[in-house]
């Protein structure tokens, strides 16, 4: 299997390494908005990797009128942690049932990303010891623990100097979030100003915090210090 992947083109090493790690097959438009693509060069790409069985192609179910979407994911020996993707098809779920059960959406998803956001923070100051939450000696610093949290979830985050802005190269739930980035965006969001509050951020800052989905050529936008109001 390595062999086979040590020929691939670049183009086509980053379209799988796309797919690996995502708990649910992508359209070849969610995979267009994540890498920067055109969705006609992404699919050459596909035909090539299903072609040498790096990647699986399956049609999605009808959904009415027009022919169903095809979508891709990587073969089953390529390989990822299971683990991980274990965690990341749960949350593909969890963030289906706010869709369909809450009155908002995007603030319970947001509160729920929150929550999450505090208890990685804390655990990660358990792991190294210490009991009480790591306040960073600096604003900068604190922003770039935050980053450091997400690029630990797979986001592959970029930074200015001073982690003003952030680009997330990488989304761990892209297919979801492609389909539904009210919910699942608004979590990501919740993620980092959940970790902020951990953190001993400025709360009015932190509110004013931003993600703006697949904004960017093959990223999403993270705005962690705003402008003020």
């Amino acid at each position: 299997m390595n062999r086979r992947r040590s020929h691939l083109s670049t183009a086509g090493a980053t379209i799988l390494e796309a797919l690996i790690d995502q708990p649910e097959p992508c359209t070849v438009a969610a995979l267009s908005a994540q890498i920067g693509q055109h969705p006609n060069t992404i699919r050459e790409h596909l035909d090539k990797l299903s072609s040498g069985g790096l990647v699986v192609r399956t049609q999605a179910a009808s959904q009415g009128r027009g022919r169903p979407a095809w979508l891709y994911s990587a073969a089953r020996e390529v390989g990822s942690d299971h683990g991980a993707r274990e965690y990341a098809a749960l949350a593909c779920v969890l963030a289906a049932h706010i869709r369909r059960t809450s009155a908002q959406p995007s603030a319970d998803a947001i509160e729920a990303g929150r929550l999450w956001g505090r208890e990685l923070v804390r655990e990660a100051n358990l792991n190294k010891g210490q009991v009480t939450p790591a306040v960073a000696h600096s604003a900068v610093a604190t922003r770039r623990t935050v980053v450091t949290v997400l690029e630990g979830l797979g986001f592959a985050p970029s930074t200015d100097a001073r982690v003003c802005v952030v680009k997330l190269h990488h989304c761990p739930l892209l297919e979801a979030a492609h389909r539904n980035p009210q919910v699942v965006c608004s979590v990501h969001l919740g993620l980092v100003r959940g970790a902020l509050d951990a953190l001993g951020a400025d709360p009015e800052r932190t509110e004013r915090t931003a993600l703006q989905p697949f904004s960017e050529p093959g990223a999403c936008r993270l705005d962690m210090l705003p402008r003020s109001a």
